[in-house]
Protein backbone atom coordinates (compact mmCIF):
# COMPACT_ATOMS: atom_id res chain seq x y z
CA UNK A 1 0.00 0.00 0.00
CA UNK A 2 1.65 3.33 -1.33
CA UNK A 3 0.55 6.54 1.20
CA UNK A 4 1.90 10.17 0.60
CA UNK A 5 2.55 12.09 3.33
CA UNK A 6 2.47 15.79 3.27
CA UNK A 7 2.98 18.83 5.50
CA UNK A 8 4.18 22.55 5.62
CA UNK A 9 1.11 23.95 4.59
CA UNK A 10 -0.26 27.02 6.68
CA UNK A 11 -1.47 30.53 6.92
CA UNK A 12 2.18 33.22 5.75
CA UNK A 13 1.83 36.87 5.20
CA UNK A 14 2.21 37.78 1.19
CA UNK A 15 6.22 38.16 0.42
CA UNK A 16 6.76 34.78 2.96
CA UNK A 17 7.97 32.04 2.53
CA UNK A 18 6.79 28.42 3.50
CA UNK A 19 8.41 24.77 2.65
CA UNK A 20 6.19 21.44 1.75
CA UNK A 21 7.32 17.83 2.41
CA UNK A 22 5.96 15.00 0.65
CA UNK A 23 6.78 11.31 1.61
CA UNK A 24 6.25 8.14 -0.18
CA UNK A 25 5.97 5.12 1.92
CA UNK A 26 4.89 1.65 1.70
CA UNK A 27 5.98 -0.66 -1.36
CA UNK A 28 7.75 1.04 -3.67
CA UNK A 29 9.33 -0.39 -7.02
CA UNK A 30 10.40 2.64 -8.70
CA UNK A 31 9.30 6.19 -8.78
CA UNK A 32 9.65 8.17 -12.05
CA UNK A 33 8.43 11.72 -11.13
CA UNK A 34 7.06 13.50 -8.19
CA UNK A 35 5.63 16.62 -8.03
CA UNK A 36 2.70 19.10 -6.65
CA UNK A 37 -0.32 20.24 -8.23
CA UNK A 38 -2.94 23.00 -6.54
CA UNK A 39 -6.29 23.53 -6.63
CA UNK A 40 -7.77 26.72 -5.57
CA UNK A 41 -11.63 27.38 -4.72
CA UNK A 42 -13.35 27.30 -7.74
CA UNK A 43 -10.83 26.61 -10.39
CA UNK A 44 -9.31 23.23 -12.03
CA UNK A 45 -5.77 21.53 -9.91
CA UNK A 46 -3.08 22.63 -12.11
CA UNK A 47 0.34 21.32 -11.91
CA UNK A 48 2.69 24.00 -10.16
CA UNK A 49 5.94 21.65 -10.09
CA UNK A 50 7.25 18.13 -10.61
CA UNK A 51 11.06 16.98 -10.78
CA UNK A 52 11.42 13.22 -12.34
CA UNK A 53 14.49 10.50 -11.35
CA UNK A 54 16.95 11.94 -12.83
CA UNK A 55 16.87 15.28 -11.45
CA UNK A 56 15.31 17.08 -14.52
CA UNK A 57 11.87 19.82 -12.88
CA UNK A 58 9.40 21.39 -14.59
CA UNK A 59 7.95 24.49 -13.15
CA UNK A 60 4.56 26.09 -13.96
CA UNK A 61 5.60 29.83 -15.65
CA UNK A 62 4.12 31.45 -12.43
CA UNK A 63 6.10 30.29 -9.81
CA UNK A 64 9.15 30.32 -11.95
CA UNK A 65 11.77 32.69 -9.85
CA UNK A 66 9.91 32.30 -6.43
CA UNK A 67 9.81 28.11 -5.81
CA UNK A 68 12.35 25.67 -6.07
CA UNK A 69 11.12 21.90 -6.36
CA UNK A 70 13.76 19.56 -4.94
CA UNK A 71 13.79 15.70 -4.08
CA UNK A 72 15.51 13.12 -1.92
CA UNK A 73 15.63 9.69 -3.41
CA UNK A 74 16.94 7.82 -0.18
CA UNK A 75 14.36 9.08 2.02
CA UNK A 76 11.71 9.43 -0.92
CA UNK A 77 10.73 12.78 -0.71
CA UNK A 78 10.03 15.79 -2.59
CA UNK A 79 9.87 19.67 -1.31
CA UNK A 80 8.61 22.51 -2.83
CA UNK A 81 10.13 25.86 -1.53
CA UNK A 82 7.99 28.83 -1.89
CA UNK A 83 9.29 31.95 -1.39
CA UNK A 84 7.76 35.40 -1.80
CA UNK A 85 4.30 34.01 -1.77
CA UNK A 86 1.50 35.76 -3.90
CA UNK A 87 -2.30 35.91 -2.62
CA UNK A 88 -2.68 34.00 -6.00
CA UNK A 89 -0.73 31.04 -4.46
CA UNK A 90 -3.36 30.48 -2.19
CA UNK A 91 -4.55 26.75 -2.77
CA UNK A 92 -5.43 23.30 -1.47
CA UNK A 93 -1.68 22.11 -2.63
CA UNK A 94 -1.53 18.00 -3.36
CA UNK A 95 1.73 15.72 -3.55
CA UNK A 96 1.75 13.52 -6.60
CA UNK A 97 3.77 10.36 -7.28
CA UNK A 98 4.10 8.69 -10.65
CA UNK A 99 5.49 4.95 -9.55
CA UNK A 100 5.62 1.39 -9.96
CA UNK A 101 4.50 -0.45 -6.70
CA UNK A 102 6.29 -3.78 -7.78
CA UNK A 103 8.58 -5.34 -10.33
CA UNK A 104 5.37 -6.89 -11.84
CA UNK A 105 2.67 -3.77 -11.53
CA UNK A 106 1.90 -1.54 -13.56
CA UNK A 107 2.81 2.41 -13.12
CA UNK A 108 0.09 4.52 -11.68
CA UNK A 109 -0.31 8.04 -10.26
CA UNK A 110 -0.76 8.31 -6.59
CA UNK A 111 -1.95 11.97 -4.68
CA UNK A 112 -1.54 13.29 -1.29
CA UNK A 113 -4.77 13.75 0.46
CA UNK A 114 -3.50 17.61 0.69
CA UNK A 115 -2.81 20.89 2.38
CA UNK A 116 -3.42 23.94 2.36
CA UNK A 117 -1.40 26.99 1.73
CA UNK A 118 -3.43 30.25 2.42
CA UNK A 119 -1.48 33.68 2.09
CA UNK A 120 -2.77 36.73 3.29
CA UNK A 121 -2.41 39.81 5.61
Amino acid sequence: QVQLAESGGGLVQPGGSLRLSCAVSGTIFTIYAMGWYRQAPGKQRELVASIRSGGSTNLADSVKGRFTISRDNAKNTVYLQMNSLKPEDTAVYYCHADLQANRIGIRQDYWGQGTQVTVSS
